[in-house]
């Protein structure tokens, strides 16, 4: 009988490091992957993200366990998934802090320009917006039966506006458009949608959550009221004051970078409490903190390309997982499909190049300028995964709005290659 426990432990340590070789096998795999991904869309002139995206979601059922299901069973079946989905939601949770602190709020307040920048957000917003809910609504009983009509209308019509800021900043970089009025223009734009994105989809979720009951909706926006002026009039001078307290000598200690990530955790913890999930506490810390330099570098330098190597192909990888284009096993799935990437692309696309007409721009001014803030990528992913979770989507529509993600994501570079040279500027 004295032997029990200790036979207990053996039995629960060999199961402990079970599991852990199997999240050791995984990380192993998705890791390699995304590198090989991000080179072979480098080769071929496309941002690093498109390619690790679509290596995430070849890893899934879609090609690897398609082709080779007795080793993807083995890879990634194996185990519990619960590793790989904790690992996923913080390296999610570090990543929307990394966005946060690498926005720019000075393309809000840029002067020139000011019209076409209104017009062409209103409606890179508004058009796709009521194209989405029309259509998520209308869908609904046939590819999300089991969802809110509402609720499936309200994520989808966020996903068709929302536009990849962070990718589309990397682009505008590699075609030296940062600087021309057309890059300006767009990146402005591009920052207004991602700002008015990030709310929408907090107020969407929280309206979910709440069973669209005003007294609990209005509870929500209240608790998170209070949570965005709390962070703002008393965590963000906290921070400051413990940034200017840890410098020295132009450099931040260790024991600041520690807190920081305490403090991303913790505001993480607040916004899932209040029912927002835990990936908008990320975002809110990075925003809080976006105009300390130092501090940005530092992330950027110690934890910024460890997130990014690591961290994000494992939640593309969790996407792809989720993913099974082989569902879409009938003309009338593969319709719908083509029509989710039409309307999307008609909406922004089309919302963005007639607000740019009506200021004056010429027709392949304002293609670029559709073309750009039609780029999706991973904005897009992160909104569609947070439909799934609250299930107000099925995984037909997911891996529909998946494609979408992806073709107006890789159209953005050649698309740019075509238009860009009516306007003058050179194309290496």
């Amino acid at each position: 009988m004295s032997t029990t426990p200790q036979l207990a432990g053996q039995v629960s340590v060999h199961k402990a490091e079970a599991v852990l070789f199997f999240a050791l096998l995984q990380l192993s795999v998705i890791v390699l992957a995304g590198r090989i991904g991000s080179i072979a869309a480098r080769r071929v002139g496309q941002s690093s993200a498109v390619g690790e995206i679509i290596i995430g979601i070849l890893l899934g059922p879609s090609l690897f366990g398609l082709l080779f299901p007795d080793i993807f069973d083995h890879v990634f079946r194996s185990g519990p998934p619960e590793p790989m989905q904790v690992l996923s939601q913080i390296g999610l949770i570090l990543l929307m802090f990394q966005i946060g602190i690498e926005f720019d709020f000075s393309h809000l307040s840029e002067r020139q320009h000011r019209k076409t920048v209104r017009r062409v957000a209103f409606a890179g917003l508004v058009a796709p917006f009521i194209l989405g809910l029309g259509f998520g609504w209308l869908a609904a009983p046939v590819l999300s039966p089991q969802a809110n009509r509402l609720a499936s209308g309200l994520f989808i019509a966020t996903a068709f506006s929302i536009t990849a800021l962070p990718i589309l900043g990397r682009i505008m970089i590699e075609f030296e458009l940062t600087r021309r009025p057309i890059g300006v223009i767009a990146i402005s734009a591009a920052a207004v949608n991602d700002v008015v994105g990030w709310l929408l989809l907090a107020l969407v979720t929280t309206l979910t959550l709440s069973h669209f009951d005003p007294a609990d909706f209005s509870l929500k926006v209240a608790l998170v009221g209070v949570f965005m002026l709390a962070a703002w009039f008393v965590i963000r001078p906290l921070m400051k004051w413990t940034i200017r307290r840890t410098r020295h000598h132009g450099h931040l200690s260790p024991h600041l970078m520690g807190l920081l990530l305490a403090a991303i955790f913790l505001c993480a913890m607040v916004t899932y409490k209040l029912g927002i999930f835990a990936i908008f506490g990320g975002f809110v810390m990075g925003v809080l903190v976006h105009d300390e330099p130092e501090l940005v570098e530092a992330w950027k330098e110690r934890i910024g390309h460890f997130v990014t190597v690591f961290f994000l192909p494992i939640f593309f990888t969790y996407t792809g997982l989720r993913t099974n284009i082989g569902g879409l096993d009938s003309l009338v799935l593969w319709g719908w499909c083509l029509l989710t990437i039409a309307l999307a692309t008609l909406g922004k696309f089309g919302g963005t190049y007639v607000a740019a007409r009506s200021c004056g721009l010429d027709h392949a001014a304002s293609s670029v300028l559709g073309i750009m803030m039609n780029t999706r990528a991973l904005m897009e992913l992160i909104v569609i995964n947070v439909g799934y979770d609250l299930g107000v989507i099925s995984q037909d529509m997911f891996t529909m709005l998946v494609l979408m993600a992806i073709v107006s994501t890789v159209v953005t570079t050649p698309g740019l290659r075509r238009w860009l040279p009516r306007m003058g500027p050179a194309i290496r």
